[in-house]
């Protein structure tokens, strides 16, 4: 029975963070050129705004931010990789790699996020997967593990040269979400200009193509521009303002420059990222079993907007306390319990909640033995 109920706290756990929470959300009134478009809030995963969000559309470069993640966690940035002719001959953007040359793994990801090369995205692929379909598989295999499940990966560039290459706003911000996550790719997402150097001392400047970082808008922290002529222009844009952070998503976009900076103008006017649990001891609790006795694992935020705030409820839910002493033999379950917390009886999370036990000092033997030896000679152990 016990075992049951853990199972069920973390089913619902589970649940609750792989689901969106819309239903009170304010509402975006302007326009947005795109075809496909989201606008997610980067910790909670929470959807702000949505336009066929969920529609598999072509998605041209911003695919490589599936294949930059994937070369900065193979961690093989510091090698050199001996470009191929096959990449040397990749059509499109290009940073003019030559057959022959070594350049590092870190250089052609700069190169990659930063100009859109796609001769370095083959050359990438090359080296960490092993050959373009071990990197594809590996970049398939990456999609399932994130639950992008309307996104299918033929080639680690974004070009029209398969049928089955697309994804959807949606499944784009949940890489994003994931890959923000990494040190080393929010540097390079965030870098104006690099400058890389091959073995063979061909030096290269690259500039970021991304004008919202570069130019447009202060509150930018990087993303991935695309544009094919099947696709249109595709773009992910990272944003932070007063500890909120976002992630925009538009494909298919003719004034997309403008559709981000407008939502998130908007979503910084309209939600704050409010503290609803913090990690701890829990002094809510009026039940005297519980009471002073239950620590969240974590702490929990999520972004409100101000009608929003007044609507939030924490429901907790606990165990039962057995009539026997069995949880002082043997320790209580954990979790044993959650804090629901909810909007309008709609659950936007779920902490775990966890016991403090009674810590019983454990006397070492020389302490047994000079507190026996006290009261042999009659004197007590405190002195």
């Amino acid at each position: 029975m016990k075992k049951n109920m853990v199972i069920v706290l973390l089913t619902a756990i589970l649940f609750v963070f792989t689901t969106n929470f819309n239903s009170h959300a304010a509402t975006y009134q302007s326009n947005v050129s795109a075809k496909g478009a989201i606008l997610m809030e980067q910790e909670s995963g929470r959807v702000l705004y949505e336009k066929e969000a969920h529609t598999p559309m072509r998605i041209a470069s911003i695919t490589k931010i599936m294949t930059a993640i994937l070369a900065i966690e193979s961690g093989k940035l510091d090698e050199w990789v001996t470009i191929s002719k096959n990449a040397e001959g990749t059509e499109g953007s290009s940073i003019y790699l030559q057959a022959g040359e070594k350049i590092k793994l870190e250089d052609l990801v700069y190169g990659l996020m930063l100009r859109s090369g796609n001769d370095s995205a083959v050359a990438i692929a090359e080296h960490v997967g092993g050959s373009l379909e071990g990197f594809i598989y590996m970049m398939n295999e990456k999609r399932k593990e994130l639950g992008m499940d309307n996104t299918m990966f033929s080639n680690p560039h974004g070009l029209d040269d398969h049928e089955e290459h697309y994804s959807t706003a949606y499944d784009m911000a949940l890489l994003t979400k994931y890959a923000m996550k990494n040190d080393i790719y929010r540097e390079i997402s965030s870098t104006e200009s690099y400058r890389s150097v091959s073995k063979e001392e061909r030096y290269r400047v690259f500039n970021n193509k991304n004008r919202l970082l570069t130019q447009l808008y202060k509150n930018s922290t990087g993303g991935k521009t695309g544009y094919t002529k099947r696709a249109k222009r595709t773009l992910v844009s990272t944003a932070q303002k007063n500890e909120v952070d976002l992630i925009a998503v538009t494909i298919n976009a003719p004034s997309d420059w403008h559709d981000h900076m407008n939502l998130f103008e908007w979503a910084f006017k309209t939600f704050e990222l409010v503290p609803i649990v913090k990690e701890g001891k829990v002094n809510e609790v009026v039940d005297d079993y519980y009471q002073d006795k239950l620590i969240a694992n974590y702490s929990f935020e999520y972004p409100l907007s101000e009608e929003e705030k007044e609507e939030v409820n924490k429901k907790f839910v606990l165990y039962r306390p057995p009539t026997d002493d069995r949880w002082e033999r043997n320790g209580h379950p954990n979790p044993i319990g959650t804090i629901q917390i909810q909007i309008s009886n709609d659950v936007i999370g779920v902490v775990p909640l966890e016991y403090i036990e009674e810590v019983v000092e454990e006397k070492s033997f020389w302490k047994k033995w000079f507190e026996q030896l006290f009261m042999v000679v009659g004197v007590k152990a405190n002195g």
